[in-house]
């Protein structure tokens, strides 16, 4: 795993092994880093507070909705879980806030095992917090780009963690919409779920221009200023990343109408989230 001696303001980190350094590119925002600020976490950096204060400003419910989201994969995960699923993809995984995805899924199923996937390297710095998996299950971190679902698909830790003979819940919360059109997101889920046999699972998250076009459109603007692209897609467009699966109710809804709970504020609207999202299941 990784050594002691991270030096984050520096920009830089060594690992553990070979001692090779990894440029955690501090000097521009990451998404995954303003994510983590919109939850109030502490894993971010001047131009990621930068950048997501931008996006509040225009979109002053960012907060509202990044914590909607990460609440739909914690029910998603427990509907899962429940269901018998015991494996688990979850790509674009994000900086760690606890409950992390393996912690709710083992409070299920002690026995689930989790393969965490991102792009961002200040994520394989934290990843620590996602490999303390109970003594029956297991956890692991793959360092990969989910525009390469190759790497994702032929790395020795996804294999040496999970049996892709068997039903993997593919988790993709709140990451598609950093997968331009030139990138083809669809043939990218469609490369995943190919992979995955009968009785499997996508779980998904998409932000969309749907509710409230102008206030979406300017975070766009925001982000794309600060070197990642976005692209919102329509309910269409979203639905088409579940083809040849069968939704589960309520289907594709706006993320907290998935299911609410008793910690789903029933005065938020549809506009203040403004995504979409679903879990279907492989025939």
């Amino acid at each position: 795993m990784m050594g002691h001696g991270n030096d984050h303001e520096g920009g830089t980190m060594t690992t553990g092994g070979d001692g090779a350094e990894i440029d955690l590119q501090l000097h521009r925002a990451h998404s995954a880093r303003m994510y983590d600020y919109f939850l109030g976490g502490t894993t971010n950096f001047a131009p990621d507070r930068e950048a997501a204060g931008q996006a509040m400003a225009v979109f002053p419910w960012a907060g509202t909705a990044a914590r909607a989201n990460r609440a739909f994969m914690h029910r998603s995960t427990r509907v899962l879980a429940g269901t018998g699923i015991a494996q688990f993809l979850d790509i674009g995984t994000g900086i760690p806030t606890s409950p992390n995805l393996h912690e709710v899924a083992q409070g299920v199923n002690p026995r689930a095992r989790v393969v965490y996937t991102d792009n961002d390297p200040i994520v394989y710095a934290h990843a620590q917090a996602l490999l303390h998996s109970t003594e029956q299950g297991r956890t692991a971190y793959v360092q990969a780009d989910v525009r390469d679902p190759e790497a994702i698909l032929n790395s020795p830790m996804l294999h040496d963690t999970l049996d892709l003979t068997r039903p993997v819940a593919l988790s993709l919360v709140a990451l598609l919409h950093f997968v331009p059109g030139s990138d083809d997101a669809h043939a990218v889920v469609d490369r995943l779920k190919r992979a995955l046999p009968s009785g499997s699972a996508l779980v998904l998250s998409h932000g969309t221009r749907d509710f409230a076009p102008a206030e979406t459109a300017r975070v766009a603007q925001v982000y794309t200023a600060a070197g990642t692209a976005v692209q919102q897609r329509t309910r269409e467009e979203i639905g088409r990343f579940f083809d040849g699966w069968r939704l589960l109710d309520p289907g594709l809804v706006a993320t907290h109408r998935w299911r609410p709970d008793g910690d789903t504020d029933p005065t938020v609207t549809d506009a203040q989230i403004s995504a979409y999202a679903a879990v279907a299941v492989k025939p």
